[in-house]
């Protein structure tokens, strides 16, 4: 019996060794290593762009802004951005997985700020200055969409439309969001790269990784579980996007090869939205469809906000 007690009780802390090492890699997030705005990340697709990345982001990173804040649901600080426009709307953009709002955006939030419309560049829970230490990939910070939204209608006119803007885990953030009680005043939802769930895209990375993903997964879940407490599949885009009633737009580089183009068409296809679009980008890297096809981005992007407003505009006249 000590034996059979012993052997258990090994087995039980291997489990919890792993799932440990699991969550640290996967969601764990300290202040230390948050990521700088100029870092470009590996591969020869980023390389190749890499200049014009840091031409943008030094651009961007020159612009005035006033620094805001608000307290999450869960009683997080977190931390903004605010870029005046001309009123018009009010943008509130999501980065990546341990990436940064200047760095995500430094292409595709001049066409907002152009368009007229004032912008909320936010650092995600767990990265830059904003608080906490675990990353949950969407699952807790699309409910930060709503934080970010109630900081909106106090601190700016209360009739002014809200874009839910997200790039690659921000993207599947605000997909995410869809589904949840939001103001009349969201008029709609971009997402540049998104997938659609988090476990999915675990699994891929899994497989980029040479990992088997099935004996990996079960460890992931648990990590995430003891040590994050949350559970991986407490939201997926895939599902929230059924249930859209506002109009969507989503962005995806043919050639992405983080999260594949095939999982944006997957959210396309199964969104409710009766105003729904998609542009695939020939080419285009993770999150590099801008830098891919600029006039084309911008197209999408600025007839997106057209139609959206109108759309708003003619719900709010109605009786």
């Amino acid at each position: 019996m000590l034996w059979i007690a012993m052997g258990a009780a090994l087995i039980l802390l291997l489990i919890l060794a792993f799932s440990c090492a699991a969550f640290r890699i996967a969601f764990y997030n300290p202040l230390p290593h948050r990521e700088d705005i100029h870092a470009i990340p590996h591969g020869s697709q980023y390389r190749a762009v890499a200049d014009q990345i840091t031409a943008l982001v030094d651009a961007f990173d020159a612009l005035p802004f006033q620094p805001v804040s608000a307290v999450s649901h869960d009683g997080l600080l977190l931390y903004a951005r605010y870029y005046p426009g001309g009123g018009q709307a009010l943008d509130i953009a999501f980065h990546g997985y341990r990436s940064t709002g200047i760095r995500d955006f430094c292409g595709g939030a001049r066409i907002a700020l152009d368009a007229g419309h004032d912008l909320l560049l936010i650092d995600e829970r767990s990265h830059g200055q904003s608080g906490g230490t675990v990353i949950t990939f969407g699952v807790r910070e699309r409910l930060d969409c709503l934080t970010w939204i109630e900081w909106a209608r106090e601190h700016v006119p209360p009739e002014l439309p809200i874009f839910l803007d997200g790039v690659s885990m921000g993207a599947a953030t605000v997909l995410m969001a869809a589904d949840l009680p939001l103001p009349d005043q969201v008029a709609g939802i971009l997402a540049d790269c998104p997938y659609s769930s988090p476990a999915a895209i675990i699994r891929k990375v899994c497989g980029d990784l040479k990992l088997p993903a099935g004996p990996v997964m079960p460890f992931v879940r648990l990590g995430a579980r003891l040590f994050g407490r949350f559970r991986l599949d407490g939201a997926t885009a895939v599902s929230a996007v059924r249930q859209a009633k506002i109009p969507v737009l989503i962005i995806h580089g043919q050639e992405d090869r983080f999260v594949p183009h095939a999982m944006g068409q997957e959210l396309f296809d199964a969104c409710a939205s009766d105003d729904k679009a998609m542009l695939s980008v020939p080419g285009a890297g993770h999150a590099l469809s801008y830098l891919a096809e600029p006039e084309q981005y911008r197209e999408a992007v600025t007839a997106f906000y057209d139609r959206a407003l109108a759309q708003r505009k003619e719900r709010t006249v109605q009786p």
